[in-house]
């Protein structure tokens, strides 16, 4: 159980009364959603993946608890997707995850095809997971002075020191205006020292947060563990305002700090000043991930039951390679993913920083697909080039082209549908290695799919129509519902069942008519 000053352990956060309503203060990076690309002229989809959930958090908050409509550019389709457990099955010895592909109907638009793409953390027990060096550093400052951020926060943290470890160390670093050291490495068996340390944790002051991160990342290396979980976990609303505050010079600060082996959390706390884009990149640069606690049944899942995926990496700068079959493809388009698109060149080079992947964590991408043949058009044309011409075919090219094709005697790859290509590295390697899978399209159903398919399928249209894509198709919240409904076995923590909710939440929001708020400053 958790000690009643750490706060109510049931539902979530009530919105705090000062800031409440000042959505324009809040902060979300522009999305410009994705395009459909031409098979021929560009086979190749690239991106970094994304273990973040934060966005499908927050989507929950201005639905359940403000009662509105959220603001586009928060609803990250990606993260809405990936908030949810999938069944895929456990990764062999030789690799830290599995792939799983299956490809069937789009819901929003029967006649193109969706593919589904799943990667499966190796899974681990708490028990097993190696020492960590934790360094909690939160932020104090006057604007977390409200029920849903520093009270809150106290909570959670409250929840991860009672499945701590004697093996495990703590420490706490608080900043406002200044940074300073609230409890040096302890024992994570020392649980009561810890709790106190928490408790001593008052709001006050300006935000100095770059100093903050200084000092974590030094007590961090100082604490450093070899072959442990070393990392920093910065709680706060983002709200930076003292000395390096601009994103570009703390996602620098990030960088420089990210390079010995230590890992960051971000957890982003409240409502009114918000800055979900100043974090989300600071994770994303920090070789990290990111969530949004919005109440303690969000700081048990992401702390208790998600401990490993959230605190310990298995793989780092994973990246994803798909090569689409022109002839089974006319156009294809990733759904989400926009801040994490990589050039076609970026795959192989090492150098290219990426995605983390946790211990038991999934991580689902989804690609709508117009079969080749089709009669529509989805591409976009440019002008005739006055400088070069296209290339002249050949006999000499055809039989290349061929040649490339084939597998084995009497065989050709012409009948599949796409390959995947995976790069990963191990946390303290620098040296990627290569995973390939490939899909054929069997003319499946949707009514044949699996229900982790299906379920995907419809929080992907979900969040279509939350931000009123343009791809949106013949999507409903009705759809949604139907076919989300029958995929919610086998929901041990309720999250699919919670689902429905959100879904109906927003249909009704959409049917009354409420107008979303203002958009929220970001970057632009």
């Amino acid at each position: 159980m958790v000690p009643p000053e750490f706060g109510d352990t049931d539902g979530y956060a009530a919105p705090s009364r000062e800031g409440y309503g000042q959505p324009d203060r809040e902060g979300y990076s522009l999305i410009v959603e994705n395009e459909f690309q031409d098979a021929r002229a560009n086979p190749l989809s690239t991106f970094a993946i994304d273990v973040d959930a934060a966005s499908y958090a927050n989507v929950r908050r201005f639905l359940l608890a403000d009662g509105r409509m959220p603001p586009a550019d928060a609803v990250r389709i990606e993260e809405l997707v990936n908030y949810f457990d999938y069944d895929y099955p456990d990764p062999g010895a030789d690799a830290p995850f599995s792939i799983t592909t299956e490809v069937a109907p789009a819901p929003w638009n029967p006649a193109h095809r969706l593919v589904h793409v799943g990667l499966q953390g190796r899974r681990m027990d708490a028990a097993s997971l190696p020492p960590a060096n934790l360094v909690f550093l939160v932020d104090v400052s006057g604007s977390m002075d409200e029920p849903n951020k520093l009270p809150l926060l106290k909570g959670a943290f409250g929840m991860l020191v009672d499945n701590l470890r004697p093996q495990d160390r703590v420490s706490i670093v608080a900043y406002a205006g200044a940074a300073g050291l609230v409890l040096p490495p302890t024992r994570g068996s020392d649980r009561d020292r810890i709790r106190e340390a928490i408790l001593t944790l008052q709001p006050s002051g300006s935000t100095n947060g770059a100093e903050g991160i200084r000092l974590a990342y030094r007590l961090a290396r100082e604490a450093f563990v070899r072959g442990g979980n070393n990392r920093v976990v910065l709680a706060t609303d983002g709200d930076f305002n003292v000395g390096v505050s601009s994103d570009a010079e703390l996602v620098r600060l990030i960088e420089q700090e990210r390079g010995g082996g230590i890992f960051l959390t971000v957890l982003g706390f409240g409502t009114g000043n918000y800055q979900d884009a100043k974090m989300e990149q600071l994770a994303d640069h920090g070789n990290g991930n990111y969530a949004y606690v919005d109440g303690m049944d969000e700081a048990r899942k992401v702390l208790v039951g998600e401990m490993g995926g959230t605190l310990f990496t298995i793989a780092k700068d994973v990246k994803v390679q798909v090569e689409f079959n022109p002839a089974q493809v006319r156009s294809y388009r990733l759904i989400g993913y926009e801040n994490r698109l990589l050039a076609a060149e970026d795959f192989n080079d090492d150098r290219k920083d990426a995605g983390e992947l946790g211990a038991g964590h999934s991580v689902t991408a989804l690609y709508e697909v117009v079969p080749a043949g089709s009669a529509e058009n989805t591409g976009r044309s440019v002008d005739p080039l006055r400088y070069q011409r296209p290339r002249q075919r050949s006999r000499v090219h055809d039989a290349m082209d061929r040649a490339r094709e084939r597998v084995r005697p009497g065989t050709t790859v012409s009948g599949e549908l796409l390959t995947v290509k995976l790069r990963y590295k191990a946390p303290d390697g620098d040296e990627s290695r290569l995973l390939v899978h490939r899909l054929r399209d069997r003319g499946a159903r949707l009514t044949n799919a699996s229900a982790d398919f299906r379920f995907s399928a419809a929080v992907a249209e979900w969040g279509m129509l939350l931000r009123d894509s343009r791809f949106r198709g013949s999507a409903s919240y009705d759809a949604v519902r139907e076919l989300a409904s029958g995929a919610t076995a086998g929901d041990p923590g309720g999250y699919r069942a919670e689902f429905l909710r959100l879904v109906d939440a927003s249909r009704r929001l959409a049917i009354s008519g409420t107008p979303r708020d203002e958009e929220p400053v970001g970057d632009r």
